[in-house]
């Protein structure tokens, strides 16, 4: 089934609006918010790839044309693509762009299903929610004890920590909106 990646006005989706905003009050605002938020995040996270994309060409070079160790660009592409990975998240939530059965949707009656995708939605609050603090304590851990990687260059897990922790609260208040929302009209029901 497709998710509407192919329909007109998908670039505007794919940037962190969601596929059915609330209709009115402080959850629209709440949901507008939000998404202006995503589509910053979205653009940053392409930065991000393109930059780890370059620090690992870069390192390949230097590696066979210099012969110079490399230690650094595995840990700086690492944490750009972690962040842009977690960052993410709640764009691609906001247009229900991850992935997910449909076999069954197509079998069911359309309050069903709605049904069926709020409690989907719901259960993955209560799982990303639940991550989310667990990252918050990780970061917090990083921080007061100053944990560092084990290679020689040793940066600091704050880094890497603080983008899953950011990530994760974004992805978690995306959910929220949608849950608040109730079930709404899912993609592709006619």
């Amino acid at each position: 089934m497709s998710h509407g990646a192919d329909l007109p006005g998908a670039p505007a989706v794919a940037l962190g609006l969601m596929s059915d905003p609330p209709r009115q009050g402080p959850l629209r605002v709440a949901a507008t918010v939000l998404a202006k938020v995503n589509r910053f995040v979205v653009m940053l996270s392409m930065v991000a790839v393109i930059a780890a994309c370059l620090v690992l060409t870069a390192g390949v070079v230097m590696r066979y044309f210099f012969n110079t160790p490399t230690d650094w660009q595995d840990e700086i592409s690492m944490f750009l693509l972690v962040g842009s990975i977690f960052s993410c998240g709640a764009a691609v939530q906001a247009q229900r762009g991850h992935i997910g059965i449909e076999a069954v949707a197509g079998l069911l009656p359309g309050w069903l299903n709605r049904l069926r995708v709020w409690l989907c939605d719901v259960t993955s609050l209560l799982f990303c929610s639940f991550f989310c603090w667990k990252s918050w304590t990780l970061l917090h851990e990083a921080w007061a004890e100053g944990m560092t990687t084990s290679s020689t260059w040793a940066p600091p897990l704050w880094i890497p920590y603080g983008l899953m922790s950011v990530g994760m609260t974004l992805l978690s208040l995306q959910l929220l909106i949608q849950v608040l929302a109730g079930p709404a009209r899912v993609q592709g029901e006619a």
